[in-house]
């Protein structure tokens, strides 16, 4: 038994899981002090447990000043923002929200595909800015075909391997870049980035994120991609150099890209809203009703399981 006696809150989060946290334990939000460090510095040692989320994580110098911590339960699947070594070291679980997002995440890869290459927001605005029916016709112009096309995905973890089986329905022929082949998949291993990019049409990023990551999809990979091939980022806005993306977008050297995530969220840059070829998101991928609520059970249920047996439903190690 681990009797969690007070959580912190490391930020905001979904209100249905703040309702349940609250509802079932003594929690403290962290986001409600003026001065998180000094309140850590003299209250750090009361608190065995640290609920955070993907987006907010949790700085290395904050879980320092939480010695008695035994548990952290996070909100999503990206660990870049949690200091997970430093958690392994003292022997503290850390615990995310795996599996239940994946259908969502997937969706969202292929709805960002779908809509900038078909430029399907694009031709929502001309008709609704009255382009349509002052020009007339087939104004619009001519977008790219999806169904037959080549995909490349860029990871191949749980969410990957959902993107790639969306991509059977499209009829697409599917490869993918990991630093090693992943055991049990059915689409071919590309081992350099480089190649795949120049082989596919579209290039979707689904890994990790974190500095193994950090501008993976650099200008050598962009300038492979090509004048037609399109990239589709739900990953870490980190994984893609946001400046050689924007350079490549003005040059003409990709045919477009769709974004859910940002390097520096929740700031945009300017450039990237101003061209048509680029459809953007507020880092949407997972928000769906069904899966929050999914997730935030999750987190309910790490706690719960590491409260009745020490164990995590799911574990980041």
């Amino acid at each position: 038994m681990h009797t969690l006696n007070r959580i912190l809150q490391a930020g905001k989060l979904v209100p249905a899981l703040e309702q349940a946290l609250h509802a079932r334990y003594s929690v403290h939000r962290l986001a409600d002090e003026p001065d998180p460090a000094a309140f850590l510095a003299e209250h750090g040692a009361q608190f065995d447990a640290v609920v955070t989320s993907a987006a907010i994580g949790l700085p290395a110098q904050h879980l320092a000043a939480l010695p008695s911590v035994k548990v952290i339960s996070s909100f999503g699947v990206g660990l870049d923002k949690v200091p997970v070594e430093e958690a392994k070291a003292r022997g503290i679980a850390v615990g995310y929200t795996p599996d239940v997002l994946n259908d969502c995440v997937a969706d969202t890869a292929f709805a960002l595909l779908l809509d900038v290459a078909r430029r399907t927001a694009e031709a929502d605005r001309f008709v609704r800015a009255g382009q349509w029916a002052r020009l007339g016709g087939n104004s619009f112009g001519l977008g790219r075909k999806v169904s037959g096309a080549r995909m490349g995905v860029v990871g191949m973890g749980r969410i990957g391997q959902t993107i790639a089986r969306r991509g059977l329905g499209f009829d697409m022929e599917v490869r993918y870049h990991t630093r090693r082949p992943v055991a049990g998949v059915p689409w071919a291993h590309e081992p350099s980035l480089t190649e795949l990019a120049t082989w596919c049409d579209f290039l979707v990023v689904i890994t990790s994120g974190g500095p193994s990551t950090r501008h993976l999809i650099n200008e050598e990979v962009l300038n492979a991609l090509g004048p037609r091939g399109f990239l589709i980022n739900v990953a870490r806005g980190t994984v893609v150099d946001e400046a050689a993306l924007i350079r490549a977008l003005q040059d003409g050297r990709i045919a477009g890209a769709g974004l859910d995530v940002f390097e520096n969220e929740p700031q945009v840059p300017e450039a990237l809203l101003g061209m048509d070829n680029v459809v953007v998101l507020p880092h949407i991928a997972s928000a769906t009703h069904e899966t929050r609520q999914a997730m935030g059970q999750r987190v309910m249920d790490n706690l719960d399981a590491f409260e009745r047996t020490g164990q995590l439903i799911s574990a980041a190690y």
